[in-house]
C-alpha cells in the first residue's frame, strides 16, 4: 500500500535519499552544473537544450484527481481523471525513481501579489529543468527563505516512465495534479513548459475561491499609469506586443485580477522564437542574449554556433526562457492598477475579421470564451485550409474549473472597472491564408497604440455586417480598405461565404459548450446581428 504524502513529508523523502542536494543554487552555480550535464553554452551565455521526442505539452496525459474536494468544482469533460490511490502509488514510484540522485531543488513564489502567492518547491534530477523554473518563477530573497514553507511540491522525474495498468495513465508519460494537496507528478516527458504550466493549473482552479481571475494573458503598463491585459493564444501576438519599448512588461503569460489590480504569477518568460529577429521583436531579442536564458529545441547553426530562429527543423514550437530581469522596461513588483484596457488577441486565417473592433461587455465574455483563433495549413498533418482553434477563455488546457466560473469573473471584472474592450485580429487579410497575406506587425502596432491612446473613443464606427462588431473607419497611417476586410479580397463572394462560415462556426462551438442559448451568448455574432 502506497504513503499517502503531504508537501512536507515530500521534501523530507526526496532529500533524504538524494546522493547530493543542489539547494536553491544561483544562476551561474546552475549554468554550470547543467554543461556538466551536457547542456551547451553559446557566446551569449544563454543554454541551449532540446527535449527530444517531446517538444510540447502532452495535453493528452495530464491529470486531475478527484476527490471530495475537486468531484463537484473541476471540469472534467477537459481533463484526465485519476484516483487518489493511483496518484498516490504514481508519485511514491516517482520518488523512489529519484531515491540515489542527484537532485537539483529550488522553493520560489508564485503572485507577486503577497497576499496571494504560492511556496513552490520543485525537486527534479537535471540542472536546467532547476534554471528554467528558477527562470519563470519569482526568486525569493535569502531572508524569505529562512520562513519558506511549501505549499506546493512539483516532483519532476522525466526519465522516470508511467505504467499505465499499475498508475492509471495513459501512456509512459504522465502529468498528474493533486489539486486538493498540491501536488504535482511529471514525468516522461522533458519538455520544460509542463513545470511552469502545472503551476498555472493549480492557480486557476484555487483563485477562483478568493476572488480572483486566474488569465491566460500578458500585461503592461504605460507611461501614465495605465495598464493593459492581452489575451491570446499561441501564435497570436501575446508576448511580441506586450513587449514594448514605451510600456513596461508586467508579465508576457499567466495573471492574476483581483479587486485591488493586476499581479505577475511569475518571474520570467516563456517566450515563442520562432522566426525571431532584432528588428520586429527587439525586447525579446535581447533577452535571449541574458546569461542564464534557455533556448529550448532552437536550432543552433554549428558553423556560427550563433540560434537559428528561422529553422524549425526540430519544431515550430521554439521557445526561450529568461528572468524579467532581462527586460529592460518592466514592472520590477509584478504589480499593477486594475487594468485600462482589455485586448482579445486572434490570427484569424480565414481573412473576414477586422483588423481591429472595439467590443461592448458582452461581447468581451462572447469572444473570452470562445477563446478563438486559426491553424493554418502546413503547420500539422493533414491540415489542408485554415481550421478554426476554439480553446475556452484563451487557455482551455489550463482551466481548471469551468468556464462559466472565468466568464463570470471577468464580467464582474469589467463591470466594476469600466475597461474599454478591443478584439485586435493579427491575421490574415486580403484573403484566406494561401491567398491573402498576414497582417503587417507595424500595422498591428500602430492600431493598438492608436486604442490604448483613447484617440478611438471618438471616432467614427460601423456595424461589421456578419460579426455585429464596432470597426473604426478611419486610422491615420493605416489603408482604410484594411478597415473593412471584405474590400481587400478580389472575389467578394467567397469573402462573404467565408464570414458565413465563420460566424456559424462561432455558434457550433457555443452550442457544444451548452451556452447558445445563455446570456453568455448575447455578444454573439447572431445575437448582435438581430440587435
Amino acid at each position: 500500500m502506497s504513503v499517502s504524502l503531504n508537501n512536507s513529508t515530500i521534501s523530507v523523502s526526496i532529500l533524504k535519499n538524494a546522493s547530493r542536494v543542489h539547494d536553491n543554487n544561483v544562476t551561474f552555480s546552475l549554468i554550470g552544473l547543467a554543461k556538466k550535464q551536457g547542456a551547451r553554452q553559446l557566446s551569449s551565455g544563454a543554454l541551449a537544450m532540446t527535449t527530444g521526442k517531446f517538444t510540447g505539452r502532452s495535453a493528452g496525459d495530464k491529470f486531475i484527481v478527484k476527490d471530495d474536494e475537486t468531484k463537484n468544482k473541476v471540469w472534467w469533460d477537459n481533463t484526465n481523471i485519476m484516483s487518489t490511490e493511483s496518484f498516490d502509488i504514481l508519485l511514491n514510484d516517482a520518488i523512489e525513481h529519484l531515491s540515489g540522485k542527484e537532485i537539483y531543488e529550488q522553493q520560489l513564489f508564485a503572485g507577486a501579489d503577497k497576499d496571494n502567492r504560492y511556496q513552490v518547491e520543485v525537486f527534479t534530477p537535471n540542472a536546467w529543468h532547476a534554471l528554467f523554473i528558477r527562470n519563470l518563477l519569482i526568486r525569493p530573497r535569502q531572508s524569505d527563505l529562512r520562513d519558506f514553507s511549501a505549499n506546493v511540491s512539483i516532483v519532476h522525474a522525466p526519465d522516470f516512465l508511467a505504467d499505465p495498468s499499475r498508475h492509471g495513465s495513459k501512456s509512459e508519460t504522465c502529468i498528474a495534479l493533486d489539486l486538493s494537496r498540491n501536488i504535482v507528478v511529471i514525468c516522461g516527458t522533458q519538455y520544460a513548459g509542463e513545470i511552469k504550466k502545472s503551476v498555472f493549473s493549480l492557480f486557476n482552479y484555487h483563485a477562483p475561491d478568493s476572488d480572483i481571475m486566474p488569465m491566460h494573458c500578458s500585461a503592461n503598463v504605460g507611461p501614465k499609469g495605465d495598464s493593459t491585459l492581452f489575451f491570446g493564444l499561441s501564435g497570436t501576438g501575446k508576448t511580441t506586443l506586450s513587449a514594448s519599448s514605451d510600456r513596461a512588461l508586467v508579465g508576457d503569460d499567466e495573471h492574476g485580477w483581483s479587486e485591488n489590480g493586476i499581479f505577475n504569477l511569475e518571474g520570467g518568460c516563456y517566450a515563442k522564437a520562432i522566426n525571431l529577429s532584432k528588428q520586429s521583436e527587439p525586447e525579446i531579442y535581447a533577452a535571449a542574449q541574458h546569461d542564464g536564458a534557455i533556448l529550448e529545441n532552437v536550432v543552433i547553426d554549428e558553423a556560427t554556433g550563433e540560434p537559428d530562429y528561422a529553422d524549425s527543423s526540430l519544431t515550430e514550437n521554439t521557445r526561450i526562457a529568461y528572468p524579467l530581469a532581462a527586460i529592460a522596461n518592466r514592472v520590477e513588483s509584478g504589480v499593477a492598477p486594475t487594468p485600462k484596457n482589455v485586448v482579445l488577441l486572434t490570427a484569424d486565417a480565414f481573412g473576414v475579421l477586422p483588423p481591429i473592433a472595439r467590443l461592448t461587455k458582452e461581447q468581451a465574455v462572447y469572444y473570452f470564451l470562445s477563446g478563438y483563433t486559426a491553424k493554418v495549413a502546413g503547420t500539422e498533418r493533414g491540415v489542408t485550409e485554415p481550421q478554426a482553434t476554439f480553446s475556452t477563455c484563451f487557455g482551455a488546457p489550463f482551466m481548471s474549473r469551468m468556464p462559466t466560473v472565468y466568464g463570470d469573473l471577468l464580467k464582474q471584472r469589467l463591470a466594476s472597472s469600466g475597461a474599454n474592450c478591443w478584439l485586435l485580429n493579427t491575421g490574415w487579410t486580403g484573403g484566406a491564408y494561401g491567398v491573402g497575406h498576414r497582417m503587417k506587425l507595424k500595422d498591428t502596432r500602430a492600431m493598438l497604440e492608436v486604442a490604448l491612446s483613447g484617440d478611438l473613443d471618438d471616432v467614427t464606427y460601423r456595424v461589421d455586417e456578419n460579426f455585429g462588431l464596432e470597426v473604426p473607419t478611419f486610422i491615420e497611417g493605416i489603408d482604410v480598405k484594411i478597415l473593412n476586410p471584405r474590400q481587400t479580397w478580389e472575389d467578394v463572394v467567397a469573402y462573404d461565404t467565408q464570414a458565413a462560415k465563420l460566424a456559424q462556426l462561432f455558434s457550433d462551438n457555443f452550442r457544444k459548450m451548452s451556452l447558445d442559448n445563455s446570456d453568455y451568448a448575447l455578444g454573439s455574432p447572431q445575437r448582435r446581428k438581430i440587435a
